[in-house]
């Protein structure tokens, strides 16, 4: 077990991005690539994290741990955390390796590429329970943080448990179980994807108190920035769905002239001006 000592709350106040967690709630947007990350940050958001499954697509690869490796991936979150001055977090899914030494050596690199944080799953995706038993997934995250402290300590290690997403029979409960394991083992964000209502919210931001809580809002719930706030959340990142919208756009339009050869889905196109000064680096 992690002695618990006060040295968590000094890394987190030592960066900007660990300021961030310590009050207040803030956005944290995902860009699959250079360009989206550039548009972000203009846009005045504190921070950006990458999202393994926008990466992936922009490929033509499912979101699936396998399908991009790690170089692949590493690439990609190189090229978004150069793109902009803002601190990025990488989701980091599994950390790309069964093995802790694997993991180790996998978490180093990504801490190498210059990130603020990163996230490790703790799924791994096989079977029908494609859950790591608990005492695997702590060691994980506890092998994830050495890492990181041999690094650069000043990393924030989010830890994430799945349940929700894969169809955990009490999702909440053991969602909060998980996450408590892995505060101990060295997280200092804790997330659980997929978690919805305000009751949940408030119970897990309750259960993790100091903790900061990462909400992931990846489809419109009727809950706001404000409504989060107010639930304790600190971070609330948007995972795959600003990648989906940019493709749910694309498909449409792109359908509605193979179909009807019609052009008007492109009237809600940005213009070249717009998207040349975007890109331009000296204005």
């Amino acid at each position: 077990m992690r002695l618990v000592t006060d040295e968590p709350h000094t890394r987190k106040h030592a960066t900007p991005f660990g300021r961030l967690h310590e009050q207040g709630c803030f956005v944290i947007p995902n860009p699959w690539d250079a360009g989206t990350a550039i548009a972000l940050a203009n846009m005045g958001f504190p921070a950006l994290a990458t999202t393994s499954a926008g990466a992936a697509f922009a490929r033509g690869l499912p979101d699936d741990p396998t399908a991009l490796d790690v170089d692949g991936v590493l690439a990609n979150i190189t090229a978004i955390v150069e793109a902009t001055p803002l601190p990025v977090n990488a989701d980091f899914q599994s950390g790309y390796a069964e093995d802790l030494e694997g993991l180790s050596t996998n978490v180093r690199r990504c801490v190498q590429t210059g990130v603020a944080g990163l996230s490790i799953e703790d799924v791994h995706g096989r079977g029908d329970d494609p859950a790591y038993a608990l005492a695997v997934a702590t060691e994980r995250v506890r092998v994830a943080r050495a890492a990181i402290d041999a690094s650069n300590p000043h990393v924030l290690l989010t830890g994430r448990a799945e349940c929700f997403l894969y169809g955990h029979p009490d999702p909440l409960r053991e969602a909060i179980t998980r996450l408590q394991a892995f505060a101990d083992a060295g997280a200092d964000v804790l997330y659980a994807p997929g978690v919805r209502s305000r009751s949940d919210i408030a119970a897990l931001v309750d259960a993790l108190r100091p903790h900061p809580v990462n909400v992931l809002m990846g489809s419109d719930s009727g809950l706001r920035v404000s409504d989060l706030e107010e639930l304790g959340v600190r971070r609330i990142s948007l995972g795959s769905a600003l990648t989906r919208v940019a493709w749910g756009a694309f498909l449409r339009t792109a359908r509605e002239v193979a179909d009807t050869g019609s052009f008007t889905g492109l009237g809600p196109a940005a213009s070249f001006d717009e998207l040349n000064h975007l890109f331009t680096r000296d204005h």
